[in-house]
């Protein structure tokens, strides 16, 4: 991926991540996932600036090679929302459209409502649109359920803690690559559902894999764990979460 050039922007003191190609007139900002990082966007990149716009990739604070908030504990979405106003600014980029996928898909949706005049567009893909305050699904999620446990503090800390970074990846990205939803029973972790022999999908390299595995090494998966799995909590919460709170 040589036509992709990396930058780093200071804001609020740390040191912000960006990823970027092409040279259009028109913007487009790929956000990401978990466990992803702007090298999820690499191809999309590549073909957007082909295309004839200028395409960026951020890591968020916390992910990739951006560096961790002081108190992971207290990440959010406003953050991301906040680092992305920022860095619009530092570039001197008035509009843009967002392409978001995963969890990137709420901070799309918020940049969208709170500042409606930097947006042209909003994309995304696997998580829909919900207000702050109406959502009920995580009283009816199983026990066992992925968010559940990842949203238990120490648990998958403990979990994870078990493997170096590339092996959380890799069980992370076998089980998101299924067709049933990772739920572990009581005697088990998350971790425990994929076994060492099973291969990778079809659509993940080794080198992949490598790259991946060794950002999570630098940034560990406590921001991660937090934005989204623990804040979405508080995201869904009338008493807790306002747009400019």
């Amino acid at each position: 991926m040589d036509k992709i050039e990396h930058k780093y922007i200071k804001v609020q003191g740390l040191n912000l991540h960006v990823a970027e190609t092409g040279t259009g007139p028109n913007v487009v900002v790929f956000l990401h996932g978990f466990p992803e990082i702007w090298y999820s966007w690499r191809h999309q990149m590549v073909a957007v600036a082909a295309a004839g716009f200028r395409a960026i990739a951020p890591d968020y604070r916390g992910y990739g090679l951006s560096d961790p908030p002081a108190e992971p504990e207290k990440a959010s979405f406003k953050d991301i929302t906040n680092d992305l106003l920022a860095t619009l600014d530092h570039l001197g980029i008035n509009k843009v459209f967002l392409v978001a996928k995963d969890f990137g898909a709420r901070p799309a949706y918020l940049f969208a409502l709170l500042h409606p005049e930097r947006v042209s567009g909003v994309i995304t893909l696997g998580v829909p649109f919900i207000p702050p305050g109406t959502a009920e699904f995580h009283k009816s999620l199983p026990e066992g359920f992925y968010i559940s446990r990842w949203q238990e503090p120490g648990r998958a800390e403990a979990d994870f803690g078990r493997h170096d970074a590339k092996t959380v990846v890799r069980n992370i990205y076998i089980l998101f690559s299924r067709s049933e939803i990772p739920i572990a029973p009581e005697n088990k972790e998350i971790m425990d559902l994929v076994d060492a022999s099973t291969p990778l999908p079809p659509w993940l390299t080794a080198e992949d894999l490598a790259t991946y595995g060794a950002l999570y090494e630098k940034s560990g998966f406590r921001t991660a764990l937090q934005v989204p799995y623990r804040y979405i909590l508080m995201f869904y919460s009338i008493s807790k979460f306002c747009f400019h709170c």
